[in-house]
């Protein structure tokens, strides 16, 4: 027996031996392949760079090179911003709130975004409000709206820009103006901005180029160079007031929508109106790096855990609750990453795409998340594609990665991947992060 007994510790020994030893190995063939594919290449030789490698089935990393540094990480913000949307917005979104009171209707938004949006054709907060036509006054509650249009340290000058819709508490058609040539003539939706299109001296609709006044919804039309068929732009949201608007000339015959500024009553009292299942807001945020669903979602977990919509508190109670752990406390300031004041660490990714995949699921996540050759990385990992599921992220000088990593071998992996401070193009950088990431996938 104490023959057997001491054959099985040698045994036990010789195993974690190996262990170890085969751990150093693949740390430093990942080394290497870090050296030779990333940080010596061309296109990354003078930038600032984080990669760190985690294997959560023990728990350590494979590599770490400057995972404890602060980048800024653009997109990848919408990570934090996903995961918060996962675990406090349920299986389906909030699209209202309300209360029939005293013979009226008082309504408050809950930043959903996807109400009268063109991508979701089952409207229940619309059908619901609609139903309301003609029969009683609809008061909007604007107590619960603590927040700017632009998150902090956004370039305000990107105002006229697509990727810039501005955030309120009652979104409607995705905060967003559709412009088209129909008939030579330059057509709106929602039509209501038609009446504040101004075509000055020599603008020809054919050739249009429109402007927006950066303060209110009035857009020039001048002649441009070349032919125009559609463009869209963000306009004014200015709170709930353009809402107001625009739900009263949508829906036509409603009668005065008005503003209730001190209207404080406890959300708890409130009825609701669900409007989209959660994930069908998440897959776009997350496929296609949507920064408007991302702001409003951040906005949303936001009014749903506090009361009010509001950034800096949100942000204040996740970080000293779900990552009070994070290995780096990190400097998180919007929803979407459009701001450059945000500052991870690789790890810091790591932990909460692990808290992530411990918490909802690789199942769901792989859902949510794009693969190769599907939204942001439709022209990337397009191989072997199935095998990663990740999170871009771009600005000027800036190129993020970060997610999950299937082995040939099966082994789940989770990766960062952050470059800071590059002169060359996004393409080449991604183009070097791509080989490196398909060689630990082929190798382990």
């Amino acid at each position: 027996m104490k023959k057997r007994t001491a054959f099985v510790k040698q045994l036990l020994i010789l195993n974690y031996s190996l262990l170890i030893l085969t751990s150093c190995s693949v740390t430093k063939q990942i080394s290497q392949s870090a050296k030779a594919d990333v940080l010596d290449a061309k296109a990354l030789q003078t930038a600032h760079v984080g990669i760190s490698i985690f294997d959560p089935s023990t728990n350590k990393y494979l590599y770490n090179y400057q995972g404890d540094k602060y980048f800024v990480p653009a997109s990848n913000i919408k990570i934090p911003t996903c995961y918060a949307a996962m675990k406090y917005l349920g299986d389906s979104l909030v699209g209202l709130k309300y209360k029939y009171d005293n013979g009226e209707y008082v309504i408050q938004g809950t930043g959903d975004p996807t109400f009268l949006h063109q991508e979701y054709l089952n409207q229940p907060v619309f059908n619901f409000l609609e139903s309301l036509k003609n029969k009683t006054l609809i008061h909007f509650s604007t107590s619960n709206w603590k927040e700017k249009h632009w998150g902090s340290g956004w370039s305000w000058n990107d105002y006229e820009e697509y990727y810039m819709a501005e955030r309120s508490p009652f979104p409607i058609y995705g905060n967003m103006i559709q412009f088209s040539l129909k008939e030579k003539q330059i057509k709106a939706t929602p039509a209501l901005f038609e009446k504040t299109l101004i075509y000055l001296p020599g603008s020809n609709p054919e050739y249009a180029q429109i402007e927006r006044d950066i303060n209110k919804n009035e857009f020039q039309i001048t002649k441009g160079k070349n032919k125009f068929t559609e463009m869209e732009m963000p306009f004014v949201t200015d709170g709930y007031s353009i809402a107001s608007l625009l739900l009263a000339d949508t829906l036509h015959s409603l009668k005065p929508v008005f503003e209730l500024p001190n209207y404080l009553d406890q959300p708890q009292h409130l009825s609701k109106i669900h409007s989209q299942l959660t994930d069908s807001l998440l897959k776009p945020m997350m496929h296609r790096s949507d920064n408007f669903f991302a702001e409003q979602s951040l906005l949303m977990v936001s009014n749903e855990m506090l009361g009010v919509m509001n950034d800096a508190k949100i942000i204040d109670t996740i970080l000293k609750t779900d990552f009070k752990d994070l290995p780096q406390k990190p400097r998180w300031v919007d929803g979407s990453g459009l701001s450059r004041y945000n500052l991870f660490t690789p790890q810091d990714f790591v932990a909460i795409l692990n808290k992530m995949k411990n918490e909802f699921g690789m199942e769901r996540i792989k859902v949510i998340f794009a693969t190769g050759g599907e939204g942001t990385i439709s022209s990337y990992y397009k191989v072997d594609s199935g095998y990663i599921f990740a999170k871009t992220g771009t600005l000027s000088g800036v190129v993020a990665f970060s997610g999950f990593l299937y082995t040939k071998k099966g082994k789940l992996l989770i990766f960062s991947t952050l470059v800071n401070n590059h002169q060359a193009t996004s393409t080449e950088v991604r183009k070097a992060m791509e080989k490196f990431l398909q060689g630990i996938r082929n190798k382990y």
